[in-house]
């Protein structure tokens, strides 16, 4: 008698359908053909994230031809943040200090502010990628920021910046895929410890990183993160907020709370969750200026080539002052956009303007 099947075992037919489907995903999120998404699926086992993340990470490795380029390693869901310390030997500071003597007065005046800019420079997109990432640090060079927010960052950019900004200390919010990443000033920001907060039920491998910093004698807790994506993950995206607002209204009474990243959200989502007593939004604060309302604008940015026209904030900044009397606080003065210049390549440093603001240390 012929054996029986076991039914629990999958048919061949099963299978395959279930590999091509896997194969037209991977080839429809990373831009290419089903013979390259079967060749990374193959070698990761099926597996879809390990597949993209090599994919990602050999691709990225060419546009930016870092031969020495580590491998990630796998410990990605370490709660521990990734903090570089001194830069290597051979990396080339495109963000150097102006030393003092070669200050004019008003740098002088300038040296007690704060400046802070947070941006989405949407690693994921390949295309002119290393431009684009020239393109970023040429703003640190104008901007000279104390601290920077990054979302969406890959392996290959930040060992880009590593070498072209060594005046910064680098934080990471991951090793592998995609994730954010703060920066500071090193003349400047002192770091006195860093953590990754999760989202536990992110679907987009997003979390939150946190930084505890001094600036100035003044006790600062950054944070910065890059909300659930799209419309349809409102909810998941409004958890996310809750936790960001909860850490900004448990933080310690002399510390500075900011908040700055691309939320990804809609008003009505932050009315609906609302913004706890002493938090505020800095576009607000300052007066709603129009002209940096939106940071994601298919209106004005052409580098998604969208057929529709989609304005929204999602690139948002919090700020919590200091709770107890006599404490100094960072009082907001100036906010604009930035990457709003096209490069040589005719596309713009990212699809999303960054967020460029500055405050007086009072």
């Amino acid at each position: 008698m012929a054996a029986t099947p076991d039914a629990d075992q999958p048919s061949v037919s099963t299978v395959g359908q279930s590999r091509t489907r896997l194969c037209d995903e991977f080839a429809s999120i990373a831009g290419t053909d089903s013979t390259v998404a079967q060749r990374y699926l193959v070698e990761n086992d099926w597996e879809m994230e390990r597949a993209l993340n090599s994919f990602f990470e050999a691709d990225m490795e060419k546009v930016f031809e870092v031969e020495d380029s580590p491998k990630s390693e796998t410990s990605s869901k370490s709660k521990k943040s990734r903090v570089e310390g001194e830069p290597p030997a051979d990396c080339i500071d495109l963000t150097e200090d102006i030393p003092a003597s070669a200050r004019k007065p008003s740098e002088e005046e300038d040296n007690s502010k704060l400046s802070l800019i947070s941006w989405n420079v949407d690693g994921l997109d390949t295309d002119n990628l290393a431009e684009r990432a020239r393109g970023l640090c040429s703003y640190l060079v104008l901007y000279t920021p104390d601290v920077v927010f990054l979302q969406e960052l890959i392996p290959p950019y930040v060992q880009y910046l590593k070498k072209r900004a060594v005046s910064y200390l680098f934080i990471e919010g991951g090793e592998e895929g995609y994730f954010t990443g703060i920066m500071l000033k090193r003349s400047r920001v002192q770091l006195a410890g860093s953590e990754i907060v999760t989202f536990p039920t992110t679907q987009m491998m997003r979390n939150l990183l946190v930084a505890q910093v001094e600036f100035k004698g003044q006790k600062l807790c950054l944070m910065t993160s890059h909300f659930e994506s799209c419309k349809g993950h409102a909810e998941e995206r409004m958890k996310q907020l809750r936790v960001v607002m909860q850490r900004m209204r448990e933080a310690p009474d002399t510390v500075t709370v900011l908040f700055g990243g691309d939320t990804n959200l809609r008003d009505p989502e932050v009315a609906k969750v609302g913004l706890p007593s002493g938090v505020y939004d800095l576009w607000e604060k300052l007066g709603k200026q129009e002209h940096c309302r939106y940071t994601w604008d298919t209106k004005a940015n052409n580098n998604k080539a969208a057929k529709y026209v989609s304005r929204c904030r999602f690139d948002r900044i919090y700020i919590r002052p200091p709770t107890k009397d006599g404490v100094p606080h960072l009082v907001p003065d100036h906010m604009a956009l930035v990457g709003l210049e096209k490069l040589d390549c005719g596309r713009y440093t990212s699809d999303h303007w960054g967020i460029y603001c500055s405050f007086t240390a009072g």
